[in-house]
């Protein structure tokens, strides 16, 4: 069992007090703080304590697979975790964005690294499904919602340069409707997005579709002239409370806006954007990943399976989410989940221990990990926990 310290990206979008504040930190912080990366990934790994000093979680682990991931996890991912744990603090929206499925990104992945005329769009062979559960109210894009209801939502704001775009939504065509968004003449985009702005603005508050038009302005505030403006009027909007989830598969389109939250993911960067961004946005090839079906209920519902314990189970072998709470009235309670573990304290003052080691204390914002070799692990005291896992 080991304390484990996570890296803090700076990301532009990223709050000034949110990580700050659940860490008992002063704010505002100096720059944004975007995500705190819990876990392996190559790009900014954490770290435990070592004889002689912080040791990378990347470095435990390769130099014992079998002990550090269990034999089983070591025989399907070699010496990677599998997963990267993230809290992730949004003061600004992020952009529009999906990801391949595995054999997808194996694919091409493969096929950038032997023709180096290909665009860099992928950055490893790996899938990133990921899901979020927030901390905070939080705002997301998940998913395309019906066609009919983005036809009905353009047609009230009545701009004559969409109707081709309302057509074919009309006609179900979800992917005709995103290439035309997306691959508007860059010399009319500023017009048109100003009419779909002037437009949402004048609207009253108690029109059907304020709630779109509020997101539209807003976003246009952000990313002015960018066409993900007008493809985010295609998605669900998601209001999360505190403790409730959402899943994003392998291309499903979405977008975080706002709010703390815990974020779970299969540890690769491929990333396609889709707008919102002053970035590249391969149009095409995020047109290949996508999935243009209607996603009826975006949210992702935990099942309670032992008193105080939530688990949010996903069909992919890579990871796994718990919510741990304890209270007073609760002994020590058996931590769940398999194989190696990271454990993130949200609330209060827990120890956690495994059975043979010293117990870490955690408390909001700080991490331990624990290697398939040490066993059981058991938490007391009060407060919350999250528990990521690989599915047995």
């Amino acid at each position: 069992m080991y304390p484990l310290t996570g890296v803090i990206r700076p990301y532009a979008w990223g709050s000034r007090t949110a990580i700050a504040e659940l860490q008992g930190r002063p704010t505002p912080t100096e720059g944004p703080e975007a995500e705190l990366w819990l876990g392996a990934h190559p790009g900014d790994p954490s770290t435990v304590p070592g004889p002689d000093g912080p040791v990378t979680l990347t470095t435990l682990i390769d130099g014992d697979p079998a002990g550090q991931l269990g034999a089983a996890v070591a025989e399907r991912f070699g010496t990677r975790l599998p997963y990267l744990m993230k809290v992730l603090a949004a003061a600004a929206p992020l952009s529009l964005q999906a990801h391949p499925d595995l054999k997808y990104a194996a694919e091409a992945f493969a096929r950038q690294e032997a023709d180096p005329s290909l665009p860099k769009n992928y950055t490893d062979g790996n899938h990133k499904p990921e899901m979020l559960v927030a901390l905070t109210p939080f705002d997301a894009l998940c998913g395309f919602r019906p066609a009919e209801v983005s036809a009905a939502v353009l047609t009230e704001l009545a701009v004559a340069d969409l109707e081709p775009v309302v057509a074919v939504l009309r006609a179900g065509d979800l992917s005709e409707a995103v290439r035309l968004l997306l691959t508007w003449p860059v010399d009319r985009r500023p017009a048109l997005i100003d009419a779909v702005v002037a437009a949402a603005a004048s609207a009253p508050a108690d029109h059907p579709h304020h709630e779109s038009f509020r997101l539209a302005t807003e976003l246009a505030r952000h990313y002015p002239g960018d066409p993900g403006v007008l493809v985010a009027l295609l998605l669900n909007l998601v209001h999360l409370a505190p403790g409730e989830a959402i899943w994003m598969p392998a291309g499903n389109l979405h977008a975080y806006l706002n709010g703390l939250g815990v974020e779970l993911m299969a540890a690769s960067d491929n990333v396609l954007r889709g707008g919102l961004t002053p970035k590249r946005v391969d149009v095409d090839e995020l047109l290949r990943v996508l999935r243009f079906e209607t996603l009826d209920d975006p949210l992702l519902h935990g099942a309670e399976i032992a008193p105080g314990v939530t688990s949010w189970r996903v069909p992919v072998p890579d990871f796994e989410l718990y919510r741990v709470e304890l209270t007073a009235d609760r002994p020590p309670v058996t931590l769940p989940g398999h194989g190696p573990r990271i454990i993130l304290g949200a609330t209060g003052d827990v120890h956690v221990g495994a059975e043979h080691g010293i117990p870490v204390t955690l408390q909001p914002g700080t991490a331990a990990y624990a290697p398939a070799s040490g066993g059981p692990l058991t938490a007391a005291g009060l407060g919350t926990l999250f528990v990521a896992a690989v599915p047995d």
